[in-house]
């Protein structure tokens, strides 16, 4: 069933970690409704609307990682491409700073 798509731990990991943010932003929806705030967005926003955009901007980012992975071996002069770990972690805190400031 899953056979279309190369489900490595990092892919799974970031899946995974998707479908808990939407799980807890309902509980959180429900339990607080929100509000609309400016933040350093460009545009009024609720909390769904930061989620998103974040989500967006973070899978930009893993695919550019990815696109851009084989060539840093070059310009760093590294052994081997760098972890997908990475840009796991960064995609994640510029998601928590859109959430956060956005």
């Amino acid at each position: 069933m899953f056979d279309w798509m190369a489900w490595t731990l990092p892919v799974a990991v970031f899946f995974s970690c998707i479908v808990l943010m939407l799980a807890g932003m309902t509980v959180w929806e429900l339990k607080s409704p929100t509000v609309l705030r400016k933040g350093f967005l460009p545009i009024a926003t609720t909390r769904g609307d930061r989620m998103f955009i974040g989500l967006l901007s973070a899978a930009y980012l893993n695919l550019a990682f990815v696109a851009v992975s084989e060539k840093m071996i070059d310009w760093f002069g590294l052994e081997q491409e760098p972890s997908i770990w990475i840009s796991f972690v960064v995609s994640m805190a510029l998601l928590a700073l859109i959430m956060k400031k956005g």
